[in-house]
């Protein structure tokens, strides 16, 4: 079990849209998918490219440079040319804040 880490405040991460920020030293792309906050690692595993820079669509986050789909409940690839998953972290809110667990 990690630690839970301050990330951003609730009110920004917002339906269709990416916030990226830096938690416990990590790049972390925050999402909201029907209500629920979500987590990935921000950087996109088929080449260097931040996922926070991408599109949102369908539960989804559009590679900004390969264009290839990650599913942003589960870190799993839904389009090529991304083969390999992206981390998840869990995440929370917490009085109006979304806290990231990393460990």
């Amino acid at each position: 079990m990690g630690e839970w880490h301050d990330a951003a405040a609730a009110d920004a991460v917002v339906e269709d849209e990416v916030v990226g920020c830096v938690v416990a030293g990590k790049p972390v792309a925050l999402f909201r998918v029907e209500g629920q906050v979500h987590a990935l690692y921000d950087q996109c595993s088929h080449g260097y490219a931040k996922l926070s820079d991408g599109f949102v669509e369908d539960g989804c986050v559009e590679c900004p440079l390969h264009q290839g789909l990650v599913d942003i409940l589960t870190g799993e690839p839904r389009s090529a040319p991304i083969t390999e998953g992206v981390r998840s972290f869990p995440a929370r809110e917490v009085n109006g804040r979304v806290e990231v667990e990393i460990e």
